[in-house]
């Protein structure tokens, strides 16, 4: 008898929800909903942020500052062109000395972000060095962990493979600075071979692709890498990795006050060891409101592409906009995704610095007429979000708008445009737990507010 409850118990489907399951659902939707006004009431800034949109002042830190406004002379605040800046180093000047020696910025943005200085040459040298070094996972894990049960999302997959690395070491739980400083960089080495190596693992046993795995070279750089790992053949051209690596300079860092990382500070605050900290960075970068906006942006455009007849046909496009504006077209949510910014309203410097490298991989790839529509739809989006909403601030892009886009010309998969992100980030989620380890804060606890009456117990068998 009890073997067979047992099979029963596997034979089930526990992914089902059951009628039981929607009566309790129920109750939940019931009893949780808290009446709006009391937020107003007693003056919750709701996603800490206050009613103009800016941040509660959570901490403090010098890994990098986001800049949206200027205050004038008469101490009062206007917008401008956004700038974000690592360790004080504006990241669009930190871009263009890269871009005018022709060489690779993700480690050495890495090295300023979490050591807080440019690296010299023999500094670089040996970064590198260390990083390729580190860019290999255990014997067999591949096997054993990635390919065994391989997900399909690949963020769950990066999270459960960085988990399993907590039991291949044997300092796991060391918080003390140079062990966490081993196992940041660890991660950031082994975070392009969880990402692409999950992904292929994906690919084999749900859809049927081909399996190939590539071994990673030391010599070569993150972007390179991701690109030399990720391919059949194992190319690449100069301009695909230059521009992959640009991204990733843009993605690695973005103040302290973004869900990841300051998911990383909380969780951080309270001890836990660096594998627990990172996966509750990635889950939070997993949402759909954070690092998978870019697959949505993608999807919009993928919908404009098939209900705009003429792509240079500005009313034509408009209208479409418009009708994505008004939840009449798209996915009926009424936005149009890529536009705006929690703090950037004039420009988002990200998308500001990449638009150009955009245009010249676009034009690599003979997509010039996509890039025209993103141009047109940018311009168009912006003045009609405009003229709709009441905004407090402007309206631009944001780097997500074209970062989809360049991942699709460089061959990305969408299953990786986040896992990409945190590959990316990984840098900046390290830097961040680092500091909030050094100046050893209390552990992160707001406060909630408690609105729900007091009742009595009643009996069960009076209910």
């Amino acid at each position: 008898m009890a073997e067979k409850e047992v099979l029963n118990l596997e034979a089930k489907d526990f992914s089902a929800v059951t009628p039981e399951i929607k009566n309790l659902a129920s109750k939940c939707k019931y009893n949780n909903r808290i009446e709006s006004s009391l937020y107003d009431k007693y003056e919750v800034k709701r996603g800490l942020r206050d009613l103009n949109g800016k941040g509660v002042l959570t901490g403090l830190t010098e890994i990098s500052e986001i800049k949206a406004s200027e205050t004038d002379e008469n101490g009062v605040s206007h917008p401008c062109d956004g700038k974000l800046y690592y360790r004080g180093i504006d990241v669009e000047t930190l871009i263009a000395g890269f871009t005018k020696e022709k060489r690779f910025g993700f480690e050495e943005a890495t090295y300023l972000l979490l050591f807080g200085e440019l690296p010299n040459k023999e500094q670089l040298e040996e970064f590198n060095m260390i990083l390729g070094n580190y860019r290999c996972i255990p014997p067999n894990f591949v096997r054993d962990i990635i390919m065994k049960k391989p997900s399909r999302d690949i963020m769950n997959a990066l999270a459960r493979s960085v988990l399993m690395l907590y039991s291949y070491d044997t300092k796991a739980d060391d918080t003390s600075i140079p062990n966490v400083v081993r196992q940041s960089l660890q991660l950031i080495s082994e975070f392009p071979l969880l990402a692409v190596y999950s992904y292929q693992a994906y690919k084999h046993f749900h859809v049927g692709g081909s399996l190939i795995i590539h071994e990673p070279d030391p010599k070569l750089s993150t972007a390179e890498n991701i690109l030399h790992l990720l391919r059949d053949d194992g190319k690449y051209t100069q301009l695909e990795a230059l521009i992959l690596d640009i991204a990733l300079v843009l993605h690695a860092e973005h103040g302290g006050g973004n869900n990841s990382t300051f998911t990383t500070h909380v969780v951080t605050s309270s001890g836990t060891d660096t594998y627990s900290a990172v996966v509750s960075s990635l889950a939070s970068l997993k949402g759909p409101k954070h690092g998978g906006a870019n697959i949505k942006v993608v999807q919009m455009f993928k919908d404009i592409k098939e209900h705009v007849s003429d792509w240079e046909d500005e009313e034509e496009l408009t209208r479409y906009l418009d009708d994505i504006l008004h939840k009449k077209a798209f996915d009926k949510m009424g936005l149009i995704y890529g536009m705006g910014h929690a703090v950037y309203s004039l420009s988002d410097p990200r998308a500001r610095v990449f638009k150009g490298f955009v245009e010249k991989l676009s034009v690599e790839k003979h997509r010039e007429k996509e890039f025209k529509l993103m141009e047109n739809v940018e311009r168009i989006a912006a003045d009609l979000i405009a003229k709709e909403r009441k905004i407090y601030k402007g309206v631009s892009a944001n780097v997500d708008f074209y970062s989809g886009f360049v991942y699709s010309m460089l061959g990305l998969p969408i299953e990786l445009y986040t896992p990409i992100f945190a590959v990316a980030r990984i840098s900046g989620w390290s830097a961040h737990r680092i500091e909030e380890l050094i100046n050893c804060g209390k552990i992160i606890r707001p406060a909630y507010m408690n609105v729900c009456q007091h009742a009595d117990y009643i009996p069960l068998e009076e209910r």
